[in-house]
């Protein structure tokens, strides 16, 4: 077999752009980032003198079909990072790789277009949404993965056209949204099952105990006979594409993409506690460690917006380099949010560098084309 080691082959010239930044307590920043029509995964440097592609992976299986790699995240201890490819005949699957040398060390198929994904606190699982792109409008599933031995141990029933996976920090819940049945969804990772959902269309929005009701079955009622079903093509207000529990677990905000707004939800009531208004087609969303700056890409808008979590309010909106703006990351000492952009037709994908600090952007390196996952691995000191 040929080696799928494949150094900054497609990008060439455009793997270093920097604009002049000063990276904090000389230190490197290192990320993973996929680029979902090519095939690859990047591994980018950022310091002192700006950001560029260290090393590329071909994460595909035969030349002649795309793999689509769609999700991309590293393991707590930083040895591994994952990767989603979506398309399939016609199950997705998840691969693991050295972040030492990119060697591949498990894989495993999983559902229809496996998209999102995020190891768990402990690093004992991968929980990846199938998110079923190609397939009838159907509920689809949540898929839990034994990181260490890598088969599927669970796959979990959610709702149609699951999207984002993510844990809080307890590694207790974890959280995905569903963009055509209005749902935020919540599993207890004990039992492995949905322990409680959320409506999410404007003027409708309902906390709920269980599973939520799936397509055509009966309307399900809480303890206190309140029902719900999905929601008809023409109720669609939000069509959530992202979920992020803040890191004391206390709140849930999801991405209303269709109405580019922010829900946050009070995790223990169950209620919405606020409608944050957000850029044009907020997308996916990031979280300093301290809690106190949310960020925000806005895939129609071009833009990121980077809020004080506490408050609500819109510190700023900066613009990116190029259109198609989809996953956030952030440093381990909160001072930079790295961002992937899929660009159009021929253009590159980009990740473009933000200071959340001087809430500018500092830097961008180009990638293969479609950049869309993107992870944080470690900082180091300056070489």
């Amino acid at each position: 077999m040929r080696s799928l080691l494949r150094r900054c082959v497609t990008v060439g010239a455009a793997a270093f752009v920097a604009a002049a930044p000063v990276a904090a307590q000389d230190r490197d920043y290192l990320l993973f980032v996929g680029s979902e029509s090519v095939d690859r995964v990047a591994l980018i440097r950022f310091g002192a003198n700006g950001a560029k592609v260290e090393r590329e992976r071909y994460v595909g299986f035969a030349p002649t079909e795309l793999a689509g790699p769609h999700g991309v995240g590293t393991s707590p201890d930083s040895k591994w990072y994952f990767v989603s490819t979506a398309h399939g005949m016609p199950f997705g699957r998840l691969t693991k790789y050295s972040t030492a040398d990119d060697a591949q060390k498990g894989q495993v198929q999983l559902g229809s277009f496996p998209a999102s994904l995020q190891a768990s606190p402990n690093g004992y699982y991968v929980y990846v949404v199938n998110f079923n792109l190609h397939g009838e409008m159907v509920p689809s599933s949540v898929s839990v993965v034994a990181a260490d031995e890598m088969v599927e141990v669970a796959r979990i029933p959610t709702c149609t056209m699951p999207h984002g996976s993510r844990f809080t920090a307890d590694g207790l819940r974890h959280y995905s949204t569903c963009m055509m049945d209005e749902l935020l969804v919540e599993i207890d990772t004990k039992s492995l099952a949905v322990s409680r959902h959320f409506l999410l269309t404007a003027g409708k929005e309902m906390g709920m105990t269980g599973p939520p009701p799936q397509r055509g079955a009966p309307v399900t009622h809480d303890a206190g006979g309140h029902g719900m079903e999905p929601p008809k093509p023409g109720d669609i207000t939000c069509s959530p594409t992202w979920a992020l529990p803040s890191p004391d677990g206390t709140r849930v905000w999801i991405a209303c993409n269709r109405s580019s707004d922010i829900v946050e939800v009070d995790a223990t009531s169950w209620k919405v506690a606020r409608r944050i208004p957000a850029g044009p087609g907020v997308y996916n969303l990031g979280v300093t460690h301290d809690g106190a700056k949310l960020i925000a890409t806005n895939k129609r808008g071009a833009s990121v917006s980077v809020f004080d979590a506490g408050s609500g309010k819109e510190l700023a909106r900066i613009p990116t380099t190029r259109t198609v703006v989809h996953g956030v990351a952030v440093s381990d000492d909160d001072r930079y949010a790295f961002i992937s952009v899929e660009g159009t037709g021929a253009q590159p994908g980009t990740v473009d560098i933000i200071d959340l600090m001087a809430l500018k952007k500092v830097a961008s390196v180009d990638v293969g084309q479609q950049a869309g996952g993107i992870d944080f691995w470690k900082s180091e000191r300056r070489r």
